[in-house]
C-alpha cells in the first residue's frame, strides 16, 4: 500500500469513528495529514541526495531513519539549529571527548564527529536498534573509528572522563533529571554540558538543573523558536505552508536546552 493510499485509508477510518469528539477528530486528522506531506518531501529529497543540505552538519550522509521522527528538518538542515552557535564554539575549543547520552540513531554523535575531527565521541543508548543505526551512520560518514557506541550509561561512568576536556550532550527523555547530579557525581562540575530538558515528563526539571549547576557553571537557556530558514531549491518553490512544515520537529511541548560551562573555564581561568 502506497503512502497516499495508506494515509487516505487512515483518514477514512478516523472519520468513521463516532467515539471521537470533533476536536479529537480534527487534531488526529491534522497530524496524519502533516506527516503525509512531510514524508512526501522526505522521499523527494532522498531521491536527490541523502546529504544534509545546510546547517552545522551540512554534508553529513543521513542514511538512516530518525529514531523519533522529524526526518525532514534534519535533511533540510534546520533541526534544533538554535544549538549551532554553541556546538561550533565547543568545536573550536579542541575537546578530548563528547559523551552523548541518548544518542538515538546518531544524528549528534556522527555530526559532532565530523564537526570535531580530533575528538572521540562516546555514544550511549539503551535501545539496540538505535545503536545499530548509529553504527551504520558512523560508517557511512567515515567516522566509525571515533564513534564508540555503548549501551546504558551510569552516573559513575562520568569519573572515567575526569581531567579531560569534555562535552556531555544529553537528550534522554527525562533521564537528565536522574543522572545530572553533581552532588553524587562530582566530575560533572568540570564538564561542559548541553542538555535537552523535558518538563512534560519531569515537571520542574529545567529549574532543578539550573539550581544544581549554577554554583559551578555559567548557564544559558536555549528555547526553540521559529525563524526564516533557507530551503533546498526544490522546497523553495513549494507553498509557504509546505516550507513551514519542513521545519516542524514533532514536539508536543517546549523542551528547553541548557548550555553550561564551568565558571573557571568561561572566565578564561
Amino acid at each position: 500500500m502506497g503512502l497516499n493510499t495508506d494515509t487516505a485509508a487512515k483518514l477514512r477510518k478516523l472519520a468513521a469513528d463516532e467515539s471521537l469528539s470533533d476536536t479529537a477528530l480534527l487534531n488526529r486528522s491534522l497530524m496524519l495529514s502533516v506527516k503525509w506531506i512531510t514524508q512526501l518531501w522526505v522521499n523527494t529529497l532522498v531521491n536527490e541526495s541523502v546529504a544534509i543540505r545546510a546547517g552545522v552538519f551540512e554534508g553529513m550522509k543521513y542514511v538512516v531513519n530518525a529514531a523519533e521522527g522529524a526526518l525532514l528538518p534534519r535533511l533540510v538542515g534546520t533541526y534544533e539549529r538554535e544549538l549551532a552557535p554553541h556546538l561550533r564554539a565547543f568545536a573550536e575549543e579542541g575537546l578530548d571527548h563528547v559523551v552523548d547520552i541518548g544518542c538515538a540513531e546518531g544524528y549528534y554523535a556522527v555530526g559532532l564527529a565530523r564537526l570535531m575531527p580530533t575528538t572521540t565521541i562516546n555514544a550511549f543508548d539503551i535501545d539496540e536498534t538505535a545503536r545499530r543505526r548509529c553504527g551504520i551512520l558512523a560508517r557511512a560518514n567515515d567516522v566509525a573509528d571515533r564513534v564508540l557506541i555503548g549501551e546504558a550509561f551510569h552516573g559513575e561512568d562520568f569519573e572515567r572522563f575526569r581531567g579531560s576536556k569534555v562535552l556531555v550532550f544529553i537528550d534522554a527523555e527525562g533521564f537528565e533529571d536522574d543522572i545530572l547530579r553533581p552532588d553524587l557525581y562530582p566530575a560533572l562540575t568540570g564538564f561542559n554540558l548541553i542538555v535537552e530538558t523535558h518538563p512534560l515528563m519531569r515537571p520542574g526539571v529545567t529549574e532543578r538543573l539550573i539550581e544544581r549547576f549554577s554554583p559551578t557553571h555559567d548557564i544559558v537557556q536555549i528555547d526553540q523558536g521559529i525563524e526564516k530558514a533557507d530551503m533546498p531549491d526544490v522546497l523553495a518553490k513549494s507553498s509557504h505552508l509546505e516550507m513551514v512544515l519542513a521545519t516542524w520537529e514533532w514536539r508536543a511541548r517546549p523542551t528547553p536546552w541548557l548550555a553550561m560551562r564551568p565558571k573557571s573555564r568561561a572566565s578564561g581561568a
